[in-house]
């Protein structure tokens, strides 16, 4: 197995249009290196970018945030800016894992190993994050929504890795939130995910809504008529009963030994519900 350790995304892309065979990118490699140590992923090259300058930085760009592909979870907990302005993003990120784990675990990373589970992913769509992608045709950027298409796979192209995810500008009157259900109290794979990103106008009525749900559908499930259910209101009681019935309703789950079907499907709605008071407290609408 041939180990490779770019210092430039330029030399990285090089470097994976000449691999005849499989390459992995390693970012924080806390997905990957489980893979390999179990056999189940048995790469013929590892592509390591943690040399590569801009995917190791937390930069402030267009009111918004460019987050480094290689940037650990614990260091975006400790940006004080970052937390401020998308605490639910921070917030899902500090729930991969360990203590230990954070400080190698990255969001890049869990967006392309596609798990349905995935904490940081439901709060990354609901923020309306984008991640940028490099690759033989050059640089896009792209949805964070449009990367997982099924467990384990994603919409990369051959050759394509993700760079970093930017989180966009927001007004003074608006916040998100993270929630997910585990059995055991930390350390564990959700059973249901749920991200909210709301804004509000200066009568405090809700201008834009996005809800995204994770581990009740193949990827992460984008629930537009859930976010709809909010807009144009107070989030007030009959807005999150309704908030809550859609984004039960938008739920495709399985049941396996962590959850059956129906209790999924509830959950998606109680964890909807709970979060959209939590973002709108933080956006300082009712509290």
């Amino acid at each position: 197995m041939q180990y490779l350790c770019p210092n430039t995304v330029d030399e990285a892309v090089g470097l994976l249009a000449r691999q005849p065979g499989s390459c992995k990118i390693l970012a924080g490699g806390t997905d990957l290196l489980v893979r390999m140590r179990s056999g189940s992923t048995e790469p013929e090259a590892i592509l390591d970018i943690k040399r590569i300058d801009e995917v190791q930085r937390i930069t402030e760009e267009d009111g918004g945030f460019r987050i480094g592909a290689a940037v650990p979870s614990a260091q975006m907990s400790e940006h004080a800016a970052l937390a401020g302005a998308w605490p639910g993003v921070v917030e899902a990120a500090s729930l991969i894992g360990s203590t230990q784990i954070q400080g190698r675990a990255t969001i890049a990373g869990n967006l392309c190993n596609a798990s349905p589970a995935a904490d940081s992913v439901p709060a990354l769509v609901a923020a309306g994050a984008m991640a940028r992608v490099a690759g033989p045709g050059g640089i896009r950027d792209v949805e964070v929504q449009a990367i997982p298409q099924a467990p384990g796979r994603t919409s990369l192209g051959t050759g394509e890795f993700v760079t970093s995810i930017f989180l966009p500008a927001r007004g003074p009157r608006a916040s998100d939130a993270y929630l997910r259900f585990i059995p055991r109290t930390e350390m564990d794979i959700a059973v249901v995910g749920c991200g909210i990103s709301l804004t509000f106008d200066a009568g405090g009525v809700c201008t834009t809504a996005r809800v995204a749900l994770g581990a009740v559908g193949p990827k992460v499930i984008l629930a537009e008529a859930a976010g709809q259910a909010l807009v144009g209101t107070t989030v007030d009681e009959a807005a999150l009963e309704a908030l809550a019935a859609a984004a039960s309703a938008a739920a495709t789950p399985i049941s396996d030994k962590r959850g059956t079907v129906a209790f999924r499907t509830h959950v998606a709605g109680v964890l909807a519900r709970r979060a959209a008071v939590i973002a709108r407290t933080r956006a300082g609408g009712k509290s």
